[in-house]
């Protein structure tokens, strides 16, 4: 019997052409998912157990390591949750924004390998839209339109992570509101990143805006792009976060450049600067 192709097979592969810190491998029908060693399932990560505890431990350790100081445990929980949310987040959405294909991932269907940065998933369905050739595979679900897959890219992502963070909530002395601005966040940046690696930052920020535009709950706060202006007439983008890191508690003289706590003056000195190299 020929093999069918993966919906999203192509969209994963270009991920690791352009980010290969980050390769994503669907498992075949009746395949488990990995799971121990270094392999920690999304399901285990939601459950808040001792692979809770194991995961944050591996952030403990890398803080004190680059940085010659401890965290405290919520922001080594925070760290720990933008290093799981943030690839887990371009599941969803690079298909999307590829291929106009938006996968389901329940936590069962997902599991991850840090140090090798290497996240395993079984697909459960898709949705796509008329027209799409994809539409013929199993498990597609054609919907019909362009909102109407927005609004399936936003089901997706949090049906996967609501789970996970009510298990990093209490880790973090973050509640409901907080999370989700995170969520926000995790989404936003992590495809805008992997967007300017494919040369298509202006297309991402305009599906982004579309996606996140500030009102489709759980979700908190917007894609809020902005433009700011170098020191040579240069348009600088740039976006407010919604939530904070944290690592200002690690370092205080160190902030991201999308941080809320950072003013228009240094994040101009900070993207000016990193054009410049």
């Amino acid at each position: 019997m020929p093999v069918l192709p993966s919906a999203v097979a192509d969209a994963y592969a270009r991920l690791t052409e352009v980010f290969p810190g980050l390769t994503v491998t669907e498992l075949k029908d009746g395949e488990p998912l990995p799971d121990g060693g270094d392999w920690i399932s999304s399901a285990s990560l939601a459950a808040g157990g001792p692979e809770l505890d194991a995961f944050l431990a591996l952030d403990d350790a890398q803080v004190l390591e680059a940085y010659g100081t401890r965290a405290r445990p919520d922001v080594v929980a925070s760290f720990a949750l933008h290093r799981y949310a943030w690839p887990v987040c371009l599941l969803f959405t690079l298909p999307w924004f590829l291929h106009r294909r938006v996968p389901r991932l329940p936590v069962t269907h997902v599991s991850g390998n840090r140090r090798a940065g290497h996240i395993a998933v079984r697909l459960t369905g898709f949705a796509c839209l008329p027209g799409d050739p994809a539409a013929a595979l199993p498990g597609a679900r054609v919907v019909r339109d362009e909102e109407a897959l927005r609004a399936e890219v936003r089901a997706a992502i949090a049906e996967h992570l609501e789970p996970v963070l009510a298990a990093f909530g209490p880790r973090m002395r973050r509640r409901g509101r907080a999370l989700w601005g995170m969520a926000t966040d995790e989404t936003v940046e992590s495809l805008w990143y992997i967007a300017q690696l494919l040369g298509e930052q202006q297309r991402a920020r305009r599906e982004l805006e579309l996606l996140l535009p500030g009102a489709t709950r759980p979700y908190v706060g917007s894609a809020a792009f902005r433009e700011l202006t170098g020191p040579n007439g240069e348009s600088l983008p740039t976006r407010n976060r919604v939530s904070c890191c944290m690592f200002y508690t690690v370092r205080p003289e160190e902030t991201c450049v999308t941080c809320p706590r950072t003013c228009d003056a240094d994040r101009i000195t900070k993207l000016a600067a990193a054009a410049a190299g």
